[in-house]
């Protein structure tokens, strides 16, 4: 082994082609998080928008609508365990796949907010309008905008994912 104290020194190159491949493995990091769902949960993730409305809408319909509101309460606590359970799946295979934990915060603000925003406006929107109306058309058109956006959103971090990578 080499007691050279100038061999144990990067020289200025090494060290600036070091931090260049720094740079690079953060940046394939961010890109990774960045990944959208797996296909599989992002179809879960749709079903489960669409199926929101109605549910809601029947447990908060006056009468009951369709089925008892104890039995769209039911519906509503199993869907959404069911969801949760499928959610850790998915984080779990994702981290075992790349290595890396599914991140919300590297995903664009521009995009992020309005979603976390306007989806649930609409989706318990839709229900309080059924509640009103009592027109179904509310729940189901909330349901069929819910799923596109939630396909469009997907389609639109595959798309960040590629030019990232």
């Amino acid at each position: 082994m080499e007691t050279n104290e100038d061999a144990l020194r990067p020289t200025a190159q090494q060290a600036r082609a070091a931090l260049a491949e720094t740079e690079q493995v953060r940046a394939s990091v961010a890109a990774l998080s960045a990944t959208p769902w797996p296909r599989w949960f992002a179809i879960t993730l749709t079903l489960y928008i669409a199926a929101i409305p109605p549910v809601y809408g029947g447990m908060l319909a006056s009468p009951g609508w369709l089925l008892p509101h104890l039995a769209w309460g039911v519906i509503m606590v199993v869907m959404t365990a069911a969801y949760l359970v499928l959610l850790t799946v998915a984080g779990m295979n994702w981290r075992k796949k790349t290595g890396v934990a599914l991140r919300f915060d590297v995903l664009p603000r521009r995009a992020t907010v309005p979603l976390g925003i306007g989806l649930p406006a609409l989706l318990v929107g839709s229900a309080l309008a059924f509640r009103a109306s009592r027109e179904p058309l509310w729940l189901f058109a909330a349901s069929a905008i819910g799923a596109a956006v939630s396909i469009a959103f997907h389609l639109a971090f595959v798309r960040m994912h590629r030019k990232t990578s």
